[in-house]
């Protein structure tokens, strides 16, 4: 019985399932009514988890460390104690000395497989993370937004560490840490926003890139959140690459969950690394590809400013000379008509020549940008896209009230002719002039409507 109790001891790789069959085989093999093994954390000195065997589980006679009759044995894995193989109320009566010699026998062999089946789980771990870590950094540099990315670490990092959540917080302005995203399964919506306030203890630690390892968040007076009531432990780490702090992964359990074990602290800290990595080379790519499109934009104004607009103009040239020579009148004004045209297609150019040489991602700073953003947004309501010709220095006459001013009435003009029937064109005309700004806007409906400024 001992030899096949040993043989099978040995014959599972899962941790759980080895301690399991370890007090299943050890009742049997003595023939006690019920046996308890329970796991003592080395770093608390408590007993974390507790796997029974047998009937009248969970009376007070099964506990491990209790005191009185039965078999008390230490199960050591190379010189650390593992846990206690705790036995009571043997079936033919008292235990004997060859019980005992049969159980230590049984709690060495025992030791050999769960430091086997630790290596195992050990390795499996650690293989989800690399995994996870990888998904990330593939994930990140697929170009996803900013916001979007700090939740895919958040997120897959929760489900490695089977966190009840995962955040990332990043510093404020005012010196505290902001939670900017969030993975949980319930409605993350009242985790983000939640701020450290400037001078909380913890916050040293970890806008000193420290981590910060918590038993119960609930109870830390370090903690200050109003969320931290519903968390036990948790683990704060640096996401930082470089010298460069990008924030904090947080990964906190429920009240009542098991403790991180070191195992669990040594590759969630990895795996922080190794996200922040791919967060700075993401940005980095990011930049890349933003000043790829500048690039690409300012040659396509300068081919626009130095070839298209340069013909057009010569073109007007030559059609104003021709029209100064010819005595016709219905051909003096034919031209006339193709060089009012050929000017207005031009300031239409120089026009398109400016937003290109506008940041596309970025809210216009001149005056300039501020009324093109205003035509562009509303050429989806009118189905097409607005003229708008700027004459003089606008951009340097502009001030905050004026500005303002003329916006809100170039929203008004333009939500207007949406409104009016047979509207298939609308004109915006922007001057500066010693008078300072000035605004028309008209458009062909039936009848035509023009709105001017002052």
């Amino acid at each position: 019985m001992l030899l096949e109790a040993v043989l099978s001891v040995g014959s599972e790789l899962e941790l759980r399932a080895t301690l399991q069959h370890i007090v299943d085989t050890a009742t049997a093999l003595t023939g006690a009514r019920h046996g308890a093994l329970g796991v003592v954390d080395p770093e608390r000195g408590r007993t974390t988890e507790r796997f029974t065997a047998g009937t009248a589980a969970g009376t007070a006679d099964d506990e491990p460390d209790a005191p009185g009759a039965g078999l008390d044995v230490p199960i050591r894995v190379h010189t650390e104690v593992f846990g206690r193989l705790h036995l009571t109320g043997k079936r033919t009566g008292p235990f004997t000395e060859e019980d005992r010699a049969l159980l230590r026998v049984l709690a060495t062999q025992a030791g050999i497989a769960i430091g086997n089946a630790r290596l195992y789980e050990t390795a499996r771990r650690r293989e989800r993370w690399i995994e996870g870590a990888a998904a990330v950094t593939t994930a990140l540099l697929a170009g996803r937004p900013a916001e979007d990315a700090l939740t895919t670490v958040a997120e897959r990092a929760r489900l490695l560490a089977d966190a009840s959540a995962g955040v990332v917080l990043q510093p404020t302005e005012e010196g505290g840490m902001e939670i900017v995203a969030a993975s949980t399964p319930d409605d993350p919506g009242d985790l983000i926003g939640t701020t450290i306030a400037p001078g909380s203890p913890v916050l040293v630690q970890l806008l000193g890139g420290e981590p910060v390892f918590i038993e119960d968040s609930a109870t830390d007076p370090r903690m200050t959140t109003h969320v931290r009531s519903r968390f036990g432990p948790s683990m704060m780490l640096p996401l930082q690459s470089g010298g460069r702090l990008i924030g904090t992964l947080a990964l906190p359990r429920r009240r009542g969950d098991r403790p991180y074990s070191a195992v669990d602290r040594l590759l969630a800290s990895q795996f922080a690394s190794q996200a922040a990595l791919a967060l700075v080379l993401a940005d980095a790519q990011h930049d890349r590809e933003q000043l790829a499109v500048y690039e690409d934009r300012d040659r396509i104004a300068r081919d626009l400013h130095d070839l298209v607009v340069q013909r057009l103009f010569a073109t007007e040239m030559m059609l104003e000379s021709t029209r100064r020579r010819t005595a016709v009148r219905e051909v003096d004004a034919l031209l006339a008509r193709a060089v009012d045209e050929l000017d207005s297609t031009i300031q239409e150019v120089r026009t398109t020549i400016f937003a290109l040489q506008q940041p596309p991602a970025d809210a216009p700073a001149s005056f300039r940008g501020r009324v093109l953003r205003e035509t562009g947004g509303a050429a989806a309501l009118l189905g097409f896209q607005p003229s708008v010709h700027f004459s003089g220095a606008v951009d340097t006459l502009a001030d905050e009230t004026g500005t303002d001013r003329l916006l809100a009435t170039l929203r008004g003009a333009l939500a207007a002719a949406h409104r009016r029937s047979g509207v298939g064109a609308v004109t915006v005309e922007v001057g500066a002039g010693a008078d300072g700004l000035r605004l028309r806007v008209a458009d062909d409906g039936r009848p035509p409507a023009v709105v001017t400024w002052p």
